[in-house]
């Protein structure tokens, strides 16, 4: 694993923080920017420092099938981070026809693409797609990619990161990072600990042979099998909660508006511009974890969900119009919400479509004051209401997500 003065996702999450360019060069002494499916380097570059790393070196995200994903990867999913899904499943196959013969970029899906692009923007520390740096091996420095500083004269001095010192940004970055412990540090404490009879019980288990068995030591018994036994063991991630919007466009709540409106609490119209495929809102849920904010994943279509995505809906934006479920797993609508949180949102003084009544009562309806011009009297004022909705809103939806089994680090395993 590359050391932290040159982990490629630390190192391209601090480019962004900084507005700093990476740029993809065809042999680590350019400086001349080229194409992607030519390049075989990238080089970042900050304050007169140049970094320098092959675009196949291997990151620490890993994907749902258990690879680890290349450098190359991660810049063509975060330089093609605005447009959409079926956009950019098409500039990867173009990217791939362009290096035939070579190793062809990881196609991310929706879900993983929007962890990955949060991440590198700084909106959190964990994801559960992201491998923790090993502490004693993060700091340690001993692989290094080509570190340059750029001189005054406008050439550059090529220096070797190996046991040098920590590029004081990046360690601030580290600061920040949770410190993972090993076995040995997790039972030491404060005290020194002899492990010696932790040692001889697991030779024990490890060397015995089961009962009425082959005699293959590599057993239930074997102490690295079995589950009760194990010192170090890692608790799975809470995925991410998926809140399906329509893409009516009669819908009064689209990509455009939803984070300001379950977010900021006021309602705003959606705008025509071209809205992101996905969104992240953040929200705290005291019963579940009082001390850091759950993330939400909104998306418009289902169009590009594995089967195990649907255990992790937890609401459903309707305008009544069925055509919204014809790629639902339940495509009927009255089935859909036995399983899933319905939500309306309509004007307030005009009644829900018979249709949305029609669905049960697991549809939330609730209503926003017309929209008003701001610069109107009264417009602003208006919006009081707006907090109120979006909290009757959020109460359902947390209702149904206690019911269906989602705790602090365990989602549903079906709904």
């Amino acid at each position: 694993m590359a050391s932290p003065t040159t982990d490629p996702l630390l190192l391209f999450r601090q480019s962004i923080r900084t507005s700093s360019r990476i740029v993809p060069v065809a042999s680590a002494e350019s400086n001349d920017e080229v194409a992607l499916s030519q390049a075989t380097n990238l080089v970042f570059s900050d304050e007169g420092k140049r970094v320098v790393l092959p675009v196949d070196v291997q990151s620490r995200f890993m994907s749902s099938e258990g690879n680890l994903i290349d450098l190359r990867s991660i810049y063509f999913a975060w330089v093609n981070r605005d447009i959409t899904i079926p956009e950019y499943n098409a500039a990867a196959e173009k990217l791939n026809e362009e290096l035939a013969g070579g190793k062809g970029v990881h196609k991310f899906p929706f879900v993983e693409r929007l962890n990955l692009i949060a991440w590198l923007e700084g909106a959190g520390e964990d994801t559960e797609y992201i491998k923790p740096l090993v502490g004693g091996d993060a700091r340690k420095g001993e692989e290094g990619g080509k570190v340059e500083k750029v001189g005054d004269d406008g050439g550059v001095k090529k220096e070797r990161r190996g046991k040098g010192t920590l590029d004081p940004r990046l360690a601030q970055i580290y600061e920040g990072e949770r410190r993972m412990g090993d076995r040995n540090s997790v039972l030491r404490g404060i005290k020194p600990t002899d492990f010696s009879h932790i040692r001889k019980l697991a030779a024990q288990f490890m060397t015995r042979k089961p009962t009425g068995g082959s005699g293959d030591i590599r057993s239930s018994t074997n102490i690295s099998n079995n589950p009760s036994l194990a010192l170090n063991q890692k608790p799975a991630r809470r995925p991410d909660p998926i809140i399906l919007l329509s893409p009516s466009a009669s819908s009064l709540l689209r990509m455009s508006n939803a984070k300001a409106f379950l977010e900021g609490g006021r309602y705003t119209p959606p705008d025509h511009s071209t809205p992101p495929t996905m969104l992240a809102v953040s929200r705290i849920i005291k019963d579940m974890d009082p001390n850091r904010p759950i993330r939400f994943i909104l998306v418009e279509g289902p169009e590009n969900f594995r089967p195990e995505y649907w255990n992790r809906v937890v609401a459903v934006f309707t305008t009544g119009q069925t055509w919204q479920f014809k790629s639902y797993k339940w495509t009927n609508p009255v089935e859909l919400f036995k399983h899933v949180q319905g939500v309306y949102l309509g004007w307030r003084g005009e009644q829900p479509p018979e249709s949305v009544r029609a669905f049960g009562h697991k549809v939330l309806a609730c209503s926003v004051e017309k929209w008003r011009d701001p610069g109107q009297p009264g417009a602003e004022q208006s919006r009081w209401r707006d907090r109120e909705v979006v909290e009757s809103i959020w109460k359902a939806i947390e209702t149904n997500m206690r019911a269906k089994g989602w705790r602090k680090d365990a989602a549903p395993t079906s709904i």
